[in-house]
């Protein structure tokens, strides 16, 4: 097990950008920033838009017209107001068609930047962040915020805007029509926006935290079917239902209350602005009996009235999906501020061309961010020289792994330096560091492709060739040509259609084609068996040929091969030479050694990683 695991974490330890702040519209700026970057797009929804509104609240001019010009003529000429009715009806279903298609494109677009920008930064930040962040919790929020900023920007915003030119429009219309009775009914507005405002607060807070309770259960949801053998053979299927329950129980009550509220605020508004509505039309119906008002004005400013009533009604569902989008927003922005702990300096300095190899730790203290009261490395100091073989042996925990996330520049360490070829890490760019290395990690890493793009992500542009024959001297051919498809065929998630050996010597067979003057082995031979580790382990050997090779290792044949062994207990280097000397010197190794020789079954773990 690497020394950076936490075993002693929480179940739902709170992710560290879980923040309690509310968050306002003004989160949608990030939102804004994204969709100007199509003027186009955003200048054709906003013309069909507008063309729509005008079209919608010139049906209730068309109405008016034919009651009080087409009516008046007896019947007679009341053809051509049908006629232009109809035109504006046809109007009105192009420019809505037409508005659709450019905010949901818009929408969809505007998502699709969001989420490769959070990508794009999530790949820039150091491993530690992941430590305080759950990476189920992270992928909630590239779905489910995401997928409510793709319906705000593709419909809530067409129809907060849309309800908005109809309302103000409206109104004015109304004025035309009948200034007295549109007075009255803007002296009502006021009454309709406090409660917006006073219970759109309390919307805010519970949307976000809404919000929140559906990414942990997305979380929940991907931890337990990663692990679905391990809750199998546990007997645990029960405790994780119950444990799902609980959250899904949760997220519903969260729900409920935004739910409630919502509602409130929707028959709240609405009662209002139709009451108001009934009342201005008892008066306008006063009007048209003592003559002051047409038949016509008073048809138009009822279905204008209503247009109106339900623009404000629609205003105030808006105002609550943008809320709530704004949450969403906030906690995407988060992820796409984080800056990365560890990065490239303004000037980097270049390593060494050609490279030599070499690492050095000098005097090197370090725990890490989720475990600071505890060192994993205690002024520690190693130089491997260019060509070396180190092994490096001892108890799990005591900082052997540590040294694999110090020298690819994971973490940075609190005291003392680590260089490679005379350059101290921080100086240089990571990437070029990592370059110079290939890792063979003992819990093996497949992705949920096929086997050529599993094997060339050790170098993407390897030939065919080339990946064969770094399968063969990873013992790996024989496998990989009898799959369906050969180097086409699909691995599964994680590699699951190959075992645990095979897994484990694709791996190799991806270090052996990065060609580089580093080689990282943890635990690389940990998963086979005896028959393909004594053919893999002769690979290797062949590839450790002049190029510096840290092994982190239990079994015996990689470390009697080793120029020199490294025993390390709590952080610190207890002792160091080769085999037969750390033998004859009757210390931890000499235990550790005697435990392998004799087969004990304490062996298996007293020298695990």
């Amino acid at each position: 097990m690497s020394e950076n695991t936490n075993d002693n974490a929480p179940e739902q330890e709170p992710s560290k950008t879980e923040k309690p702040a509310i968050k306002r519209i003004g989160n949608l700026r990030m939102v804004w920033d994204r969709a100007i970057r199509y003027p186009r797009q955003i200048g054709f929804a906003a013309i069909s838009l507008l063309v729509a509104a005008l079209a919608t609240l010139a049906i209730p001019w068309g109405f008016k017209s034919i009651v009080d010009e087409g009516f008046a003529s007896g019947g007679e000429e009341i053809a051509p107001y049908f006629q232009i009715l109809l035109v504006i009806v046809a109007i009105l279903a192009v420019a809505t068609a037409l508005r659709f298609y450019f905010v949901s494109w818009l929408g969809e677009r505007v998502v699709a930047d969001i989420r490769l920008a959070v990508q794009r930064n999530l790949l820039r930040l150091a491993p530690g962040f992941f430590e305080e962040n759950r990476p189920s919790e992270i992928a909630s929020r590239m779905t489910s915020d995401t997928a409510i900023i793709e319906q705000t920007v593709g419909t809530t915003v067409s129809v907060a805007l849309r309800n908005t030119i109809v309302g103000v429009g409206g109104i004015i219309f109304l004025f035309t029509l009948a200034p007295a009775l549109t007075a009255g009914l803007l002296l009502g507005i006021p009454i309709v926006i406090l409660p917006i405002v006073f219970i759109g607060r309390k919307l805010s807070s519970v949307s976000r935290f809404s919000q929140d309770r559906v990414a942990d259960v997305g979380a929940m949801v991907s931890e337990t079917l990663g692990a679905m053998k391990i809750v199998q053979a546990f007997g645990q299927e029960n405790r994780e239902h119950e444990r799902f329950g609980g959250a899904v129980e949760t997220t519903f009550e969260t729900a409920k209350r935004r739910i409630r509220l919502r509602a409130a605020l929707t028959a709240v508004v609405i009662a209002l602005v139709f009451t108001g509505i009934t009342l201005l039309m008892w008066r306008g119906a006063i009007g048209v009996a003592d003559g002051t008002i047409s038949g016509g004005t008073i048809a138009a400013f009822v279905l204008t009235g209503g247009l109106v009533a339900g623009a404000f009604g629609a205003l105030t569902e808006v105002y609550g999906d943008l809320l709530r989008a704004a949450g969403a927003a906030g906690r995407l922005a988060e992820l796409l501020s984080e800056e990365p702990g560890i990065a490239a300096p303004a000037s980097p300095i270049a390593l060494p061309e050609p490279p030599r190899g070499q690492i050095s730790f000098d005097n090197v203290t370090f725990a890490y961010p989720t475990r600071q009261e505890t060192n994993a490395l205690k002024n520690f100091s190693l130089k491997v020289t260019p060509g070396e073989t180190v092994a490096v042996v001892g108890p799990s925990g005591a900082g052997k792994s540590t040294l694999f996330q110090l020298a690819q520049r994971f973490y940075d360490p609190q005291g003392g330096s680590v260089r490679i070829d005379g350059v101290a890490l921080p100086s240089a760019d990571p990437a070029d560091i990592r370059e110079r290395m290939a890792l063979v990690p003992q819990d093996t890493v497949l992705f949920a492709a096929s086997a050529r793009d599993n094997l060339r992500y050790g170098m993407w542009d390897a030939t065919d060739e080339e990946i064969w024959a770094a399968a063969r001297a990873a013992n790996a051919e024989k496998f990989l040509l009898e799959l369906p498809d050969g180097l086409d065929s699909f691995m599964g998630e994680a590699g699951t259609r190959l075992s645990g050996g095979q897994r484990q010597r694709v791996a190799i067979a991806r270090a052996l084609l990065r060609q580089t003057p580093i080689l990282l082995l943890d635990e690389a031979t940990s998963a086979l068996d005896a028959e393909s580790e004594k053919l893999v382990q002769d690979a290797l050997d062949n590839l450790m040929k002049n190029r510096t090779t840290i092994v982190i290792a239990h079994r015996l044949a990689t470390v009697r091969s080793a120029d020199r062994i490294i025993v390390m207990d709590e952080g610190q280097i207890v002792e160091q030479g080769d085999h037969d000397s750390l033998i004859a010197k009757n210390g931890l190794y000499s235990k550790l050694a005697e435990l392998q020789f004799n087969g004990s079954e304490q062996s298996k773990t007293a020298l695990a990683v």
